[in-house]
C-alpha cells in the first residue's frame, strides 16, 4: 500500500504559476503509474495528466497541453505538476493517484487508480 501526500496548492493569479508535488510513501514508489487529476465544484473529477513507471511516458489533457508538465522523481518517491499560464478555470481541488496494475504507459481513467492522495486546493483569481 502507498500514502500519497499531495502540497503546492495556493492562490495565485491569472498567467501565474504554481509547482504541485505529491510525496508517495513506501520503497515501490517506481512500480506505480501516477497521475494528477482536478475536481471543481459541481464537476466530476477529471483527468489532468499522467506518467508511466520509469517517466518515459506522459500524457494530458486537451485543456492544460502546452501549460502543465508532469514529473517523477524516483529517487525522491515524489511526482510533480508544474502548472504554468494559469486560468481562472484551472481553479480546483487537485489530486495526485497511484496505479499499481500498470506495466507501462500512462493511465487516464481515475477508476483504474488504486491510490489517491487527500488532494490540494488551487485557486486561480482574474
Amino acid at each position: 500500500q502507498v500514502q500519497l501526500v499531495e502540497s503546492g496548492g495556493g492562490l495565485v493569479q491569472a498567467g501565474g504559476s504554481l509547482r504541485l508535488s505529491c510525496a508517495a510513501s513506501g520503497r515501490t514508489f517506481s512500480s506505480y503509474a501516477m497521475g494528477w487529476f482536478r475536481q471543481a465544484p459541481g464537476k466530476e473529477r477529471e483527468f489532468v495528466a499522467g506518467i508511466s513507471r520509469s517517466g518515459g511516458s506522459t500524457d494530458y489533457a486537451d485543456s492544460v497541453k502546452g501549460r502543465f508538465t508532469i514529473s517523477r522523481d524516483n529517487a525522491k518517491n515524489t511526482v510533480y505538476l508544474q502548472m504554468n499560464s494559469l486560468k481562472p478555470e484551472d481553479t480546483a481541488v487537485y489530486y495526485c493517484a497511484a496505479d499499481r496494475t500498470a506495466v507501462a504507459g500512462v493511465i487516464k481513467h481515475k477508476y483504474q487508480y488504486d491510490y489517491w492522495g487527500q488532494g490540494t486546493q488551487v485557486t486561480v483569481s482574474s
